[in-house]
C-alpha cells in the first residue's frame, strides 16, 4: 500500500488512489500462493510473530497467518484497512511502513506484497532491522504482467503501457525493473523459483482488477475521461462470453533476507 507522495501530481499520495478504490481492491486484488508462505516459514527459526507491511486488504496476511501465530498487518490507509480480510490470528493497523508499533527484536518474519516500490525505504528497512529477531527474515515481491489468454493478454499489455502508460506514478518503474534495482540490505537469501498468484474471473472482475489500478485513476482525473472505454470493446472481444470463468495469473518475483548481523551473531 502506498505511502510516499506522488512527485507528478505534486499534492496527491499514493494513498489517496488506493484508498477511493479500497472496496475494487479488495475484491479483484489477486492473493498469494501458500507455497511461497510455506518457504517463507521454513526458513524462519521461529514462528511466534510476523509483520505484514503494506498490507492493503489483506492479500497476503492471511497466508502468512497460516504459519505464524499471530500477524500485525499495518497500511497506511484507513480505507484499506476497513476492508481488510478477517482473520483470527490476524491484527489489523492503519500505519506506515517506518512505525509499526512493535518491540525491539520480536519479529520472526516481514513480509511487503506489491508495495515496497511506495515505501520510505531508508526509514523502513531501519524499522525492520528494529523489529527483526536475530536471523529474522524479510521477504518482498511484487507482479508486472498479468497472463490470461494470448488474445487478452495483448489488450491489456496495450492498456497498461499505452492507455495508461503515461500515467504510473514515477516509483511504479521498480515494479518493471523487479525489484532488482532497489537496495536491500540482508543478507540475501535466493528466492524460490517460479512462483505464480492465481485467481479465476470472469470479464468483469478484470475490469474491477484494472479499475484498481492507481494509473487508472490518475489517468481519470487528468483527463476526465474512463481509460477502460478505449479498450471495453477489444477486451470483450477478447475474452469471448462475459460470463465465461478463465484461469488468470500473475507471475511474481521475489526478494528475501535475513537479519545479517543476527545471522553473524547466531552462528
Amino acid at each position: 500500500m502506498p505511502e510516499r507522495p506522488n512527485r507528478s501530481s505534486g499534492h496527491q499520495t499514493g494513498s489517496d488512489y488506493f484508498a477511493r478504490q479500497a472496496d475494487r481492491y479488495s475484491r479483484h486484488r489477486p492473493l498469494y500462493p501458500d507455497e511461497l508462505f510455506a518457504i517463507l516459514a521454513q526458513l524462519c527459526r521461529s514462528h511466534e510473530l510476523a509483520w505484514d507491511v503494506g498490507t492493503g486488504s489483506g492479500q497476503a496476511a492471511g497466508g502468512v497467518a497460516r504459519h505464524f501465530e499471530r500477524v500485525l498487518a499495518t497500511d497506511a490507509s484507513e480505507e484499506q484497512i476497513a476492508h481488510a480480510r478477517p482473520h483470527p490470528n490476524v491484527t489489523y493497523r492503519c500505519a506506515p511502513s517506518h512505525s509499526s508499533g512493535l518491540n525491539d527484536a520480536t519479529v520472526d518474519l516481514v513480509t511487503v506484497a506489491t508495495a515496497l516500490h511506495w515505501f520510505d525505504l531508508d526509514a523502513f528497512y531501519a524499522e525492520v532491522r528494529r523489529v527483526l529477531r536475530p536471523a529474522g527474515v524479510i521477504a518482498v515481491w511484487g507482479y508486472q504482467d498479468t497472463s490470461v489468454t494470448p488474445a487478452v493478454n495483448e489488450v491489456l499489455m496495450r492498456y497498461r503501457r499505452e492507455i495508461v502508460g503515461g500515467d504510473w506514478a514515477f516509483q511504479v518503474r521498480l515494479l518493471t525493473e523487479r525489484y532488482r534495482t532497489i537496495p536491500f540490505p540482508f543478507e540475501e537469501i535466493t528466492p524460490p523459483g517460479h512462483l505464480v498468484a492465481c485467481a479465476d474471473m470472469a470479464l468483469d472482475d478484470v475490469i474491477g482488477y484494472l479499475e484498481s489500478w492507481s494509473a487508472t485513476q490518475r489517468h481519470r482525473e487528468r483527463t476526465g475521461r474512463d481509460p477502460i472505454d478505449v479498450i471495453r470493446s477489444d477486451l470483450t472481444a477478447a475474452w469471448g462470453d462475459p460470463q465465461t470463468i478463465r484461469p488468470v495469473q500473475w507471475p511474481l518475483f521475489v526478494r528475501i533476507g535475513r537479519n545479517s548481523a543476527g545471522a553473524r551473531a547466531g552462528g
